[in-house]
């Protein structure tokens, strides 16, 4: 394999690395420690009161 091969295999490995922590990031953003939505939570407390 060329030079241009092993480069493009580590692109695609950086990639996917970062893709995923792109949206595993987005995720425990939108999401609590016991797997609620928080912007529902909020929703939910405002409609309490």
């Amino acid at each position: 394999m060329s030079f241009g091969d092993y480069l493009y295999i580590i692109a695609i490995f950086l990639f996917a690395y970062l893709t995923l922590g792109i949206v595993r990031s987005y995720f425990k953003s939108k999401f609590d420690d016991e797997g609620r939505r928080i912007d529902m939570l909020e929703d939910d407390e405002a409609k309490k009161r």
